[in-house]
């Protein structure tokens, strides 16, 4: 084998690689849907956060942040970011100040059904031609990486 080989070999048998090139067109895809259906302030990373708010809505920021995943410093920035687009509002929990509430915005409401019907309609686009079997092998995959990632932090 020669050395011009090994980055073709790398890049179209590395998992890392299909994951995040993946990941980042179908991101770039979702960006460009957005814009073209002028839901400017919607970003991909706002995704989790905000269906997450469409099933329950005013959650306590710690929790959301557990369901979405994230970090507190994280979800401090992206929540930043979600009140700076006019999406979610947070409100001090009355019965202890110490505690912020997330809530959707008129605005966040307002876009739900538009960005989920993007969001799928670009999806069934992705996986055209896979296997319904294959697509479920592959996120039960995917969930497997999560735990392994998380029980080795």
């Amino acid at each position: 084998m020669t050395s011009q080989n090994i980055p073709k070999l790398i890049l179209t048998n590395c998992p890392y690689y299909l994951i995040t090139r993946s990941s980042l067109s179908i991101t770039s895809a979702l960006k460009k849907a957005f814009n073209d259906a002028d839901i400017t302030k919607v970003k991909p990373s706002y995704l989790g956060v905000l269906m997450i708010l469409w099933s329950e809505d005013g959650l306590k920021m710690i929790e959301l942040g557990r369901r979405a995943q994230l970090e507190p410093s994280s979800m401090t920035g992206l929540l930043d970011r979600m009140e700076r687009d006019e999406l979610v509002k947070r409100e001090l929990d009355p019965s202890d100040r110490r505690v912020q509430r997330i809530f959707l915005t008129e605005y966040g409401i307002s876009i739900q059904n538009d960005v989920i019907r993007i969001v799928f309609t670009l999806l069934d686009s992705v996986f055209d031609g896979i296997p319904k079997d294959h697509i479920e092998i592959a996120k039960s995959v995917l969930r497997q990486v999560l735990t392994n990632i998380k029980s080795n932090s």
